[in-house]
C-alpha cells in the first residue's frame, strides 16, 4: 500500500510526496516515489501505478536499467560483425549517432517525437540533406529492429516508422538520387595510364588496371569484384557466382549466378591462380586507390560504382535487351533498369569501346599478385 507524506515549503504552501513501496518475503523489490501539489493527485498515482505494478513482469520491468542508444549501437557493432562485416560508411554514421544527445537518450525514450526532432535538429543545424538523413535514420532502424528482437531492449517497434513517415510527409526523408555520371573514354585513358606506369615501376600492390577495365566490362562492383573465387568461376557456362549481391531486400545470403561479356572473362584467364580469390585485393583499398588517383589526375565526381553505370548502358548502347543486360548485372528488378532503356533508341547498335587498345594491353600486361591491398 503506497503512504502520502506532507511537507511545506518555504513559501508556506503544501507538497505532497506519495511512496510506493512494494515488499516480498520481508525484502523490499520495489520502491518509486513522485511529488504533488494536491493530496487527490498523489492518491490518483498511487492507485494507478499499484494498478500497473500488479501486472506479471511489471516489477522487473520497472527495476530494468535502461540502456542507452549508444550502448545499443556499440553491441551491435561488436556483435553483429562478428558475423557479417559492415561496410565503412554506415559503421561511421552509426558512430557519428551514437555521439549526439539522440545517443544519451535510454530505449524508453526512444519515441517518434524524438526521432522527428532528430532528423529535424540534423537538417536545420547540421544542414544536411533529405537523402542524408534517410541514410542516417536506415542504418539506425536496422540497429533498433535487431536490439528488441535479439536482446530484449525495451523499443517501441513502431517508434521508427511513425519518425519516418512523419518526416517523408514533411520532405526530410527523401531516396538518393541516381547518378548519372558516366566516365569519358579519355577520363578512363588517363586512369590507365596511370595504374600502367604504377604497375610498371612496382609501385602498387593492386592490379588496378585489370580491376577497373573488369568493373567496367563486368559490370560488378568493388565488393563484389574482390570477392570472386576460382572455385565459384564456370569455366562452361561463362559465368561466376555472386556471393551476397547487394539487395535492398535481402543484403545477405543473395548468391546470384551472372554471365561474364567477353571481355570480362578474357581478364579472368589473364590472372594467375595464386590464391581462392580471382583478385586477391582488399575491396577499401580498391576504392581508396581509385580516389587517389582521381584526385591526383583532377578527375572530377567520379567514383568507381560508376564503372557499374558505364558497363550497364554499354551493354544497352550495344543492343542488348533487359533480360540479357539483368543476366550480366544481376538486377532482379527490371523497373530498376528503366533508366537505361532510353539508350537503345540511339540509333544503330555500337560499342563505344570497340577497338580500344586498353583491353589488350591489359591481358598482355605483368601481374600485380599482391594478397592484399
Amino acid at each position: 500500500m503506497g503512504t502520502i507524506t506532507l511537507r511545506k515549503r518555504k513559501d508556506g504552501s503544501a507538497r505532497y510526496t506519495a511512496q510506493i513501496r512494494i515488499m516480498r518475503q520481508g525484502a523490499t523489490v520495489y520502491q518509486e516515489s513522485q511529488t504533488f501539489d494536491r493530496k487527490a493527485t498523489a492518491q490518483a498515482w498511487i492507485k494507478r501505478r499499484e494498478t500497473e505494478l500488479a501486472e506479471p513482469g511489471a516489477i522487473a520491468k520497472a527495476n530494468r536499467k535502461g540502456v542507452t542508444v549508444k550502448e545499443m549501437i556499440e553491441r551491435y557493432l561488436d556483435e553483429y560483425e562478428k558475423i557479417r562485416p559492415l561496410g565503412k560508411t554506415k559503421r561511421a554514421t552509426l558512430k557519428a549517432i551514437s555521439e549526439t544527445w539522440l545517443g544519451e537518450l535510454e530505449d524508453t525514450q526512444i519515441t517518434s517525437q524524438q526521432l522527428v526532432e532528430y532528423g529535424n535538429r540534423r537538417m536545420q543545424e547540421d544542414g544536411i540533406q533529405a537523402q542524408t538523413l534517410g541514410n542516417d535514420l536506415a542504418h539506425l532502424g536496422a540497429v533498433l529492429s535487431v536490439v528488441r528482437p535479439a536482446w530484449g531492449f525495451d523499443i517501441d517497434p513502431m517508434a521508427m516508422p511513425d519518425a519516418r513517415r512523419v518526416l517523408r510527409n514533411m520532405g526530410a526523408v527523401t531516396k538518393s538520387r541516381e547518378r548519372s555520371r558516366r566516365p569519358t573514354l579519355a577520363e578512363l585513358d588517363r586512369l590507365l595510364t596511370y595504374f600502367s606506369e604504377m604497375r610498371e615501376r612496382r609501385k602498387q600492390q593492386i592490379d588496378m588496371v585489370r580491376v577497373i577495365l573488369f568493373a567496367l566490362f563486368s559490370t560488378r562492383r568493388q565488393e563484389e569484384i574482390t570477392r570472386i573465387r576460382w572455385d565459384a568461376v564456370d569455366e562452361v557456362g561463362q559465368r561466376v557466382l555472386i556471393t551476397d549481391m547487394k539487395n535492398p531486400g535481402q543484403k545477405y545470403g543473395n548468391d546470384v549466378w551472372c554471365l561474364v561479356p567477353d571481355e570480362a572473362w578474357r581478364l579472368i584467364q589473364s590472372m594467375p591462380r595464386i590464391a581462392a580469390e580471382v583478385f586477391p585485393y582488399n575491396c577499401r583499398s580498391v576504392s581508396a586507390s581509385f580516389t587517389r588517383a582521381c584526385s591526383f589526375l583532377e578527375i572530377g565526381d567520379l567514383h568507381f560504382h560508376d564503372l557499374r553505370h558505364e558497363g550497364v548502358s554499354r551493354l544497352f548502347e550495344m543492343g542488348w535487351d533487359i533480360p540479357k543486360v539483368a543476366s550480366v548485372s544481376g538486377h532482379r528488378d527490371w523497373n530498376s533498369m528503366r533508366r537505361y532503356t532510353h539508350l537503345r533508341g540511339n540509333g544503330d547498335p555500337c560499342d563505344p569501346y570497340k577497338d580500344w587498345p586498353w583491353l589488350e594491353r591489359a591481358v598482355s600486361g605483368p601481374v600485380v599478385g599482391a594478397m592484399s591491398g
